[in-house]
């Protein structure tokens, strides 16, 4: 119930995220709370550890943000790049490829990927809930707080932010509920409530989805190269993801050996990207394991069991559909802001005394925050990193896999100037 408490709020981000690319937001709910029951019965069954798994905060904004919004992509032609990125994902976990892809990636690059997308989700949430706005002089500004939308996000963010601080159990999800009630009193720029109540507060969900199965090999196949390095990012963001995740609750939990190792890990990481392949089918981003599962096993969750409990109660959110359906993007806001943070957070993990590892994913970070654009952050803190390699005279630090991502990466900035 910890576990559930902690990670539900997914439930309302994803389908608010996920309906910018103009997917239908109850199929998204039915998809989100479908792949997220499937994904973590997989993992309690058949790994049996205590490991809730859900559509990851990070590759839903990528989804949205960048292959749909800025890249225009179909969101028809997202969901198979996400499909193809997970059978992948599924064959290689079933094999050592894994284990050789992972580690030949440097530890700066992967950090500066994972603070990267950490700082783009927290600026989509000031942006979302209107705390950053458009600017004559310089581009952006802090939102005026007479708009009282900005001003229920501003509270929310110091509300939300007291409540992680101090380690209250479902604290995203508290601020989400807490935030969506204030908004039926407070009112919007036309004179309306923030927060419209719904029809009816529960409801049978429709079994007919226009999500189900709807993949466009079409587009994907016309756009292949340019949609190659997103791809690409999504295979290898998961594949960390999943592995720090899974050694990280594992070693929490008292059940990793002393080299670290997972147990059941082959198990393991084959729910988690099957997960991944039966979300694409039903119409959401990738599937992986969440974090938040910490939280359960320090209340004494162990085994699947737990993952068990933590299914059923979210199958049951799909009762509350219209419910969920009203929930404000300022009261959603918050959580996405404090989310993007809490993954910045290794960045203390940095070395300031080495430059060479220091800079490439500062440059990450510093790119994609000032342009909005992820994939040009990441392409500039690869190339930044093999440049330095090379001046120094570090090519072992060169390996195969970077190399290859640096060609794709020039690649995809000649065709996105091509297009876009």
């Amino acid at each position: 119930m910890t576990t559930f408490a902690a990670m539900s709020y997914i439930v309302v981000v994803n389908p608010l995220v996920l309906s910018a690319t103009g997917m239908d937001r109850q199929d998204l709910l039915v998809a989100t709370v479908l792949s997220a029951v499937v994904g973590t019965l997989l993992m309690a069954l058949w790994a049996n550890l205590p490991l809730a798994l859900a559509p990851g905060m990070g590759s839903n904004i990528v989804f949205a943000q960048v292959v749909v919004l800025q890249m225009g992509v179909g969101w028809r032609t997202a969901l198979t790049m996400v499909f193809v990125n997970a059978v992948v994902f599924l064959t290689l976990s079933l094999t050592r490829w894994r284990e050789k892809i992972v580690a030949a990636f440097p530890d700066s690059v992967k950090l500066g990927m994972q603070c990267s997308i950490g700082i783009f989700i927290a600026f989509l949430g000031l942006k979302a809930g209107g705390l950053v706005v458009s600017n004559n002089t310089s581009f952006v500004a802090f939102a005026k707080l007479s708009d009282h939308g900005a001003l229920l996000t501003f509270c929310g963010l110091i509300l939300t932010a007291t409540l992680v601080v101090r380690r209250i159990p479902g604290a995203f999800l508290l601020s989400i509920l807490f935030l969506t009630v204030c908004g039926l009193f407070v009112r919007d720029s036309f004179g309306r409530p923030i927060t419209q109540m719904p029809p009816a507060l529960v409801a049978i969900p429709r079994l007919h989805s226009t999500l189900f199965l709807a993949f466009d090999f079409h587009e994907f196949y016309a756009k292949f190269f340019l949609l190659l390095p997103v791809t690409i990012y999504f295979l290898v963001s998961e594949f960390f993801s999943a592995t720090a995740t899974l050694i990280g609750v594992s070693r929490r939990a008292g059940l990793s050996t002393p080299q670290d190792a997972i147990p059941h890990s082959k198990a393991a990481f084959a729910s988690d990207a099957f997960a991944s392949v039966f979300g694409a089918a039903v119409g959401t981003s990738t599937v992986t394991a969440y974090v938040e599962s910490v939280a359960g096993v320090e209340a004494g969750g162990r085994t699947g069991l737990s993952a068990v409990v933590v299914a059923l109660l979210l199958a049951s959110t799909l009762l509350f559909g219209p419910l969920l359906a009203v929930v404000p993007r300022q009261a959603t806001a918050p959580t996405l802001v404090l989310v993007g943070i809490m993954m910045m957070e290794d960045i203390c993990e940095l070395d300031r005394t080495k430059p060479a590892e220091t800079l490439p994913p500062l440059l990450m970070l510093i790119v994609t925050v000032c342009t909005a654009d992820l994939m040009a952050g990441l392409a500039c803190g690869c190339f930044a990193y093999t440049g330095i390699a090379l001046v120094l005279k570090r090519r072992n630090k060169l390996s195969p896999v970077l190399l290859i991502l640096d060609v794709i990466f020039i690649g995809y900035l000649i065709l996105r100037n091509a297009v876009v």
